[in-house]
């Protein structure tokens, strides 16, 4: 692991995540790989572990939030559209105390702005700083950043930490998907979550969508966002640019002919919008069958 972090062997691949009201990739999570040797990669189950033992986890996510904000200033600076880019927060990072500070300089560094940037905590983690970690959230707030509260479900769920928690979002547990429609329990209990989080005004977001019948559960339940292997899974910043985020691109060039267009022909700019509007649909169609012909099951269900 020592290695790995010394010659920068590490990876950040980023997962869409699409708006369940009009299917449009809104921004990503960024998920941290390791390649092996041959091309394969070690898993995070793998590596996280070990990284939180010897504390290594603490240099590597400094890593990750530089590089997402690094990243994410270089889309914004070419054009791209990207509404949120989430990092995890490990229960080290946590407990560290330096988060803060750390991602300050970070944004400043970046010029990344801090409403752009989510950070996931998981439950166990902010009950580590025990009775600090309402304070703890508000200092992170404080940079103008997002909260999600991660794996919701999975640990103390209390409603009493829920309404004092300063957080913008609650993820719903991929575990709890996993057999939505065919267990009842388990819709059940999505359905609760997702009315809970409502009438605390926060917006919810599944992970772990792998079926039509999914999507579509959560749809009518009235959630915010989802994400899983459905759309696309984690991609490498270029990949995941390509696929989802170009058409952007391909929108400024388009809006930048306008004047020429307009000279040439005639034509306003109001009467070019729509024009322009119906070749980007088209483009949002095509675009994946560029790359991998399979992606035309699910390209309605994410888009650009």
């Amino acid at each position: 692991m020592r290695r790995a972090l010394r010659q920068g062997l590490f990876e950040l691949h980023y997962q869409p995540l699409v708006n369940l009201e009009d299917g449009k990739v809104i921004g990503a999570e960024a998920l941290v790989r390791l390649p092996r040797d041959g091309g394969s990669e070690v898993g995070p189950s793998e590596f996280i572990p070990l990284l939180e033992d010897t504390g290594l986890i603490l240099p590597l996510g400094a890593w990750v939030q530089r590089e997402v904000c690094r990243q994410g200033r270089q889309w914004l600076d070419e054009g791209k559209a990207i509404e949120v880019l989430a990092v995890n927060l490990s229960a080290t990072e946590i407990r560290s105390g330096h988060v803060q500070g750390q991602l300050r300089d970070i944004l400043a560094e970046t010029g990344f702005p801090p409403d752009r940037l989510e950070l996931e905590v998981t439950e166990s983690g902010l009950m580590s700083r025990g009775s600090q970690a309402v304070e703890f959230l508000r200092s992170l707030k404080s940079l103008g950043i997002k909260l999600a509260l991660d794996d919701f479900g999975t640990g103390y769920s209390s409603l009493a930490y829920l309404r004092r928690f300063p957080v913008d979002k609650l993820k719903i547990d991929r575990s709890f998907i996993r057999y939505v429609p065919d267990e009842t329990g388990d819709m059940q209990l999505v359905a609760t979550i997702v009315a809970m989080a409502r009438g605390f005004g926060l917006r919810v977001q599944a992970e772990g969508v792998e079926t039509e019948a999914q999507r579509l559960f959560l749809k009518k339940l009235g959630c915010d966002l989802w994400q899983g292997y459905l759309c696309s899974p984690p991609l490498p910043a270029a990949a995941f640019a390509d696929r989802f985020l170009s058409s952007t691109g391909l929108r400024m060039r388009m809006r930048r002919d306008i004047s020429t267009m307009q000279a040439k022909a005639g034509y306003t700019e109001r009467q070019l919008s729509p024009v322009i509007d119906n070749l980007m649909r088209i483009a949002a169609f095509f675009a994946p069958f560029w790359t991998d012909p399979t992606k035309i099951n699910n390209t309605y269900l994410c888009t650009r």
